[in-house]
């Protein structure tokens, strides 16, 4: 089988076998398509931060480019539990962990046990961070979050804060009976059309405890207001996908979504175990035939089973995508490090089988 298209040096996309039997557990759906990524390996280990805050791990990235210093925000994993904590790099290898931007909330408060996964956008005046909170958690020490997952408010004057939590600004909240009943937690924003565009994260659990994921969009003209969620998620609860990533490819007007993938092998729990991609014209329209593998234990050098949620940023004629993963064998929530992989630029939509 060959494939048309321009295979460059960095990305490198493959068409595999189209059989009717899938690896998962379930059947969930899955993808033939490829657009292997190039694994730059770890540039973040748990551990390293000041004061124990990622004692017990590192994970769920956001990286942004602040007026050409690099910032990242992870989950510390750390001995009071799941904390938002700061990085900084101009290379994107070398990171610098500063130590927690967020505080735990008092008990009762919707933060009170978990403060973590903060992206961050700016209306031009004050940057405002979209986090996750919860009230539920596992037992120390690992102390893992667990549903419902919130999406909570703080802002700044600076990208590198400090932040004040908005206790008073309710963005959006699960609700019964909608794609989002038991998730509705915080992703990209990305403007359009005059107004902000939410990608945030939505799931569903049933009687059973089984949990169906997807994404939807949140839309707003003012970050400090509430949001206005769409009527059904971007693609089917089925698809099984958490957390977005969103680039734009100039070159040839389109819009590629990066997602961190949940599989389910027979005989173990759910984990996430690749980033897939989606591409489209429309920003606001996904169709789930288009997508493909970009990184998973094939291509991973490091982690052979689990691949945590992505952060894409420009660096140079790449983009860099950040992702967590556990070097250890299993696939727990802990002891994670932060890696690094590269796509060259401009990325290319994969070739269908025809």
């Amino acid at each position: 089988m060959t494939l048309r298209g321009v295979i460059l040096a960095s990305v490198t996309t493959v068409l595999v076998g189209c059989g009717t039997t899938s690896r998962y557990f379930d059947r969930r759906p899955e993808t033939a398509l490829r657009m292997d990524a190039r694994d730059q390996g770890v540039v973040l280990r748990y551990g390293t931060g000041p004061d124990s805050c990622d004692a017990y791990g590192a994970r769920d990235v956001w990286v942004y480019d602040a007026n050409g210093t690099f910032i990242m925000h992870y989950d510390g994993a750390g001995p009071s539990g799941w904390i938002s904590v700061r990085a900084r790099s101009a290379d994107l290898l070398h990171w610098t962990i500063d130590g927690p931007v967020l505080t735990l909330g008092k008990d009762g408060e919707e933060d009170s046990k978990s403060a973590s996964y903060g992206t961050t956008a700016t209306d031009g005046k004050e940057w405002h961070m979209f986090y996750l909170g919860t009230q539920f958690t596992s037992p120390p020490p690992d102390r893992v979050p667990s549903l419902p997952y919130l999406t909570l408010k703080a802002r700044s004057k600076s990208p590198l804060g400090p932040w004040e939590k908005q206790p008073g600004v309710v963005a959006f909240r699960p609700s019964s009976g909608t794609y989002y009943s038991h998730t509705a937690s915080p992703g990209q924003i990305i403007q359009h059309d005059g107004e902000y565009l939410q990608f945030f994260s939505a799931a569903v659990m049933n009687v059973n405890g089984l949990i169906r994921r997807s994404l939807g969009i949140a839309r707003t003209r003012n970050l400090d207001s509430s949001w206005t969620l769409s009527a059904d998620p971007i693609v089917p609860l089925d698809e099984q996908i958490e957390n977005a990533a969103l680039y734009f490819e100039k070159a040839t007007d389109t819009w590629f979504l990066f997602t961190n993938h949940v599989g389910w092998y027979e005989g173990e729990e759910e984990y996430t175990d690749a980033i897939w991609v989606y591409w489209s014209k429309d920003i606001t329209k996904w169709n789930p035939a288009d997508k493909a593998v970009v990184l998973d234990r094939r291509n991973c050098s490091w982690s052979k089973r689990v691949i945590g949620l992505p952060s894409v940023v420009r660096f140079g004629d790449r983009l860099a995508l950040f992702y967590d993963g556990l070097e250890e064998k299993g696939h727990g929530h802990t002891r994670r490090d932060v890696g690094l992989a590269w796509l060259r630029l401009p990325l290319r939509v994969p070739w269908k089988n025809r």
